[in-house]
């Protein structure tokens, strides 16, 4: 908006000139007509979140929890500063397009035509970006898709948090083949995805080929293994048989076969005798040296083939069969209008509203290259649909993984009620689709809703996060099974052999502390204090025992966050 200096003061005039030259030379700049308001809201207030017990869906025979969060994803992202800092493995997020009319901004629709759309889109992405870094593992990897509408300046909002040194690659996927006609330009068939780390040490995973699709020929050994096939004589440069002073090399010497046995030798003189000459008819060097052949042999690694040059020695070069990604993806499982509208629907069961989701196989294919842990947390605080956790429980049946999902989304137009949540619950439960039935999947999931308690340093105050904080530590420590429930003075949770106190009332140390032997394995223990006490002394006889006072940890993490 544009400033008049006419009727500012010398100091006014001082004070615009002092910003000016503090302002950066590089990077994304940008400006706002308003605040975010949810934003403002978190200056007076604090994140919590509150299960809804009626939408759980539990297997009692396993542990891996998946978590559902409906509210704002400013507010989900800053109570998951305090369960999961530092914890996610990867995050995969589809924000809104920016495209006209398909976001909010401070509960109204931004239009295309609103001279501070990009701005307020920067604004808003910047917000959330801030908090899910803090959220990642030092090796953790971030996924962004987009279009051309705001990749210029998302790519700059990328290299402003994450750093452009820990960018790691962008793909061009083809989603849509049909295309998007625009009049007078190029008809889109295509979207972005915009990789980055969190730092030096976050790196993308190769993606596994099959032997079919490799350019070289790969033959599986009897112990499942993998190998090209590939002649013993040297390629490329410095493979000359004979060497600049007229002499022969050390590794230009004959091998020796039995035509019979097949069996291979250097010392022992076979009737059939291998030279390395190339297709030339030039005396090249083996790969190895004398010594080594007769090991090699012994160990399986070298055989004999005559072929159309010749009798020829060939070694096993075993190799991964997987392979660096390529930044353009054009299988047509990735086509959100194959697989993205019509696998939706038939989750559900029903024709859905929601528009434009994505195929989940693309999404498959970004946390594959992403995060190759059979074991990892994912992320995708913009939910949509819930196309990211039909990814993620598609994955984990392929092989046999127990990647467990958080999964964050506003019930804008019914959303999470209406399409998120059913899909997730069929996915676990198991569903009949069109064609088949589908099998349920191995995940439990906690259903949970964002609400607020008021910021402040009072008792009171204090106390009143204390009690809500029941969830927020149930969250952070993957502990949901209730075992004991003494009224507001304290509850023990269990998942598996670790065990989970929160303490209300110190009066009852005591009576904790005779509990104890009953529980065997780990236990943490959080203890309700107005300060930053240990507690750890009272439970030093006890070697399973970890104590953690609270609120004030959670305090912190919102202090840093909004302060």
């Amino acid at each position: 908006m544009k400033k008049s200096f006419e009727n500012y003061s010398k100091e006014e005039l001082i004070l615009e000139i002092e910003k000016l030259y503090k302002r950066k030379k590089y990077g994304l700049v940008w400006e706002t007509k308003n605040n975010e308001e949810v934003v403002e809201l978190c200056k007076k207030n604090i994140p919590i979140l509150k299960e809804e017990k009626n939408r759980e869906i539990i297997d009692k025979k396993n542990k891996n929890y998946g978590i559902f969060i409906e509210g704002d994803n400013f507010h989900s992202l800053a109570a998951l500063n305090y369960t999961h800092e530092k914890k996610i493995d990867f995050i995969y997020i589809d924000p809104p397009y920016n495209t006209g009319d398909d976001w909010k901004y401070n509960n109204n629709y931004v239009n295309k035509d609103d001279p501070f759309r990009h701005s307020q889109w920067i604004s808003f992405m910047y917000n959330r970006l801030k908090l899910a870094k803090s959220l990642l593992k030092e090796d953790g990897v971030i996924c962004v898709t987009i279009d051309n509408n705001e990749l210029p300046r998302l790519w700059l909002l990328m290299d402003e948090i994450f750093k452009s040194k820990n960018f790691l690659g962008e793909v061009i996927i083809r989603n849509n083949p049909a295309s998007r006609n625009v009049v007078g330009k190029i008809a889109l068939t295509h979207e972005y995805a915009l990789f980055f780390g969190k730092s030096s040490s976050s790196k993308i995973s190769k993606i596994d080929k099959l032997a079919s699709e490799k350019s070289h020929k790969y033959i599986q050994d009897n112990k499942g293994k993998w190998y090209s096939p590939t002649n013993l004589r040297k390629t490329g440069v410095d493979n000359f048989g004979i060497k600049k002073d007229g002499t022969l090399h050390h590794r230009h010497y004959p091998i020796y076969v039995d035509p019979k046995s097949k069996k291979i030798s250097t010392s022992k003189k076979y009737k059939i005798k291998i030279f390395p000459i190339n297709e030339k008819g030039e005396k090249v060097i083996w790969r190895r040296g004398k010594e080594d052949i007769s090991k090699m042999f012994e160990d399986g690694l070298i055989f004999y083939n005559k072929t159309s040059s010749g009798d020829q020695i060939f070694y096993k070069h075993y190799g991964d069969l997987a392979e660096a990604p390529k930044s353009i993806w054009t299988d047509s499982k990735f086509s959100a209008s194959e697989y993205g509208t019509p696998q939706l629907n038939d989750t559900l069961g029903k024709k859905s509203s929601f528009p434009f989701p994505k195929s989940p196989y693309a999404v498959e294919e970004c946390i594959k290259i992403g995060c190759n842990k059979k074991n990892a947390i994912i992320l995708d605080f913009f939910a949509g649909s819930g196309t990211t956790a039909q990814a993620v429980i598609n994955l984990n049946k392929k092989d046999n993984g127990s990647r467990s999902l958080i999964i964050c989304t506003n019930n804008e137009k019914n959303i999470a009620k209406d399409d998120t949540y059913p899909r997730i619950k069929n996915l676990i439960k198991g569903y009949k689709s069109k064609k088949k039935e589908i099998s349920g999947a191995e995940m439990n999931l906690k259903y949970f809703t964002t609400s607020f308690v008021e910021r402040g340093e009072t008792d009171k105050k204090k106390f009143s996060l204390a009690q809500n904080s029941t969830d927020l530590i149930c969250i952070k420590e993957n502990s949901f099974k209730l075992e004991v429930a003494n009224k507001d003075k304290y509850k023990i949770f269990s998942a598996g052999e670790k065990f989970t106190f929160i303490l209300f009332d110190q009066s009852f140390i005591d009576e904790i502390k005779k509990l104890i032997p009953k529980y065997k394995g780990y236990i943490k223990i959080y203890i309700f204090s107005l300060g930053n006490d240990s507690f750890q002394e009272e439970f030093e006889d006890f070697k399973n025992v970890e104590t953690e006072s609270f609120p004030d940890p959670i305090i912190s993490v919102y202090n840093r966050l909004f302060n």
